[in-house]
């Protein structure tokens, strides 16, 4: 199980996601929220930094739990990236 003691988050503007960080025990876990995610989970949310960050803190908690899911489920042992996109939730 991850835990997610760092609450800071970020925008990638280029690639247009919101990026955060998990941890198993001392290894560090990137995560990278995709646009369709957000909208997904947030769907009246506008479409500028802004908006994504207001609706990855407003979803916050079902993030987690999908990135969770992911790392412990997704077959991709060893891997220290990981990116959610709308099927994961």
């Amino acid at each position: 199980m991850l835990n997610f003691p760092n609450p800071n988050r970020s925008f990638d503007e280029t690639r247009n996601r919101v990026r955060f960080w998990g941890y198993d025990r001392a290894l560090e876990i990137s995560f990278f929220v995709e646009a369709d995610a957000l909208q997904k989970l947030s769907p009246e949310m506008i479409t500028a930094e802004s908006g994504f960050l207001t609706a990855f803190d407003a979803s916050r908690k079902q993030i987690y739990e999908a990135a969770d899911y992911v790392y412990v489920h997704g077959g991709r042992k060893g891997s220290y990236a990981y990116s959610l996109t709308a099927k994961d939730f």
